[in-house]
């Protein structure tokens, strides 16, 4: 039998189930359209945090308070920063790193009858330089004003349409933060997500302002941070002159565990790239299982063809036709059924990740490299799982089959 005549066989006879061969490659067409809605989500959730990590800078180290540990592991009180941690850093490492401190507290915002509650940050005028961040309107605090602990403000991208009032009206107005009255210095642009914060919805406020007269005396901050001058070339020298002074200041004698945690955002986007793969394997293994039940479907379905044609494979056999003409007649009808579902599969996959992009706002990402591998894996469950029958197709006998009922 020439390839073309197999070839259109093996479509007729699936032409002739069409709700069974429907039925059949369900299981692929799920498997498929599984794999391909969680490769999406996983890779859009990547792109996403690698964009956000890009936004918070890749030359900005994170210093943040450790945790003193006792015998056993045991937790035996939370270790501190201070702004003196800080002012050390920078007058002492200032060549080679900017410093700002952070510390923070949700509370009630208001202007006139608006309020909304959001995220106070005290800090530096360093801060909006570290991370890139620009004015739309006004300006920024200044140092003076820190150590003056004024009562000023910079108000983060989507604040003003919090307190439904236009942008460049705010500048130059009072706000009320905790009761207390807070001149509007300036409006941010708007920046975007950067790691696991907004800062489009953040008040920006002198640290000193914060600390003494809006969080009540609480001088612990939430940590440091240190944009590194020389750039990322310059990240090793950095972390080891941090340590030293830190380490001075904090009274740690040499050998002692550091009682503070320096991070690195690149060292965030490689933890969460390897838990985001580990998640993406998990859940594609997950739905590789519905190609599994898939393919033994199709065996099935295959073996009741097998059966049900059996006199037709008799005749064929009489005809001239070899094994090999039969054993490839059966492959290629279970290799169409698969490829017409990991196809099917496909268009299902991308509608789902576009459904979940478009009502449920997750950032989804449809590879190319997905698309293939999930086709050519179909493709593979339907040449595996119609071996057995097309071998059993092959070795009938054509008397006997002939002699089928």
């Amino acid at each position: 039998m020439l390839i073309k005549e197999i070839f259109v066989v093996a479509v007729g006879a699936i032409r002739a189930n069409v709700l069974r061969a429907f039925l059949t490659t369900l299981g692929i067409i799920i498997g498929v359209g599984a794999v391909i809605t969680m490769v999406a989500l996983g890779e859009g959730a990547q792109q996403q945090v690698e964009e956000q990590i890009q936004n918070m800078g890749t030359d900005v180290l994170t210093i943040r308070p450790g945790q003193a540990r006792g015998a056993g592991g045991v937790v035996m009180g939370d270790n501190r920063l201070y702004t003196s941690d800080a002012e050390a850093l920078r007058a002492e490492a200032g060549d080679i790193i900017t410093v700002a401190p952070e510390i923070t507290q949700r509370l009630q915002v208001s202007h006139l009858r608006w309020n909304t509650n959001v995220e106070i940050l005290g800090t530096w005028p360093s801060y909006f330089g570290i991370y890139n961040m620009e004015m739309a309107f006004g300006e920024s605090f200044t140092e003076g004003e820190v150590q003056g602990r004024r009562r000023v403000a910079v108000l983060g991208a989507d604040i003003p349409d919090r307190l439904e009032t236009p942008a460049a009206l705010l500048v130059g107005r009072t706000i009320r933060i905790r009761g207390e009255s807070f001149e509007v210095k300036g409006v941010l642009r708007e920046k975007g997500q950067m790691g696991w914060t907004n800062p489009d919805e953040v008040v920006y406020i002198p640290v000193s302002t914060a600390q003494y007269r809006v969080f009540g005396g609480r001088d612990r901050l939430r940590s440091i941070l240190a944009k590194v001058e020389a750039g990322p070339a310059g990240m090793d020298m950095a972390f080891n002159e941090i340590d030293r002074i830190l380490r001075r200041e904090h009274r740690l004698p040499p050998g002692t565990a550091a009682d503070f945690q320096i991070r690195n955002s690149t060292d965030l986007l490689e933890s969460f790239q390897e838990t985001n793969r580990t998640f993406t394997f998990l859940l594609a293994g997950i739905a590789g299982v519905s190609l599994l039940v898939g393919g033994i479907g199709i065996m099935n379905i295959m073996l009741v063809s097998v059966t049900e044609r059996t006199r037709e494979i008799g005749v064929r056999k009489a005809l001239g036709a070899t094994r090999v003409n039969i054993l490839f007649q059966f492959m290629v009808e279970s290799l169409v059924l698969c490829v017409l579902g990991g196809i099917l599969g496909v268009l299902a996959g991308w509608g789902g990740a576009e459904l979940l992009r478009s009502f449920a706002g997750w950032d989804t990402a449809v590879s190319v490299e997905a698309v293939m591998v999930a086709l050519l894996f179909s493709a593979g469950i339907g040449l595996f799982f119609g071996i057995w029958p097309a071998q059993r197709a092959a070795k009938l006998d054509p008397i006997v089959a002939l002699r089928y009922e």
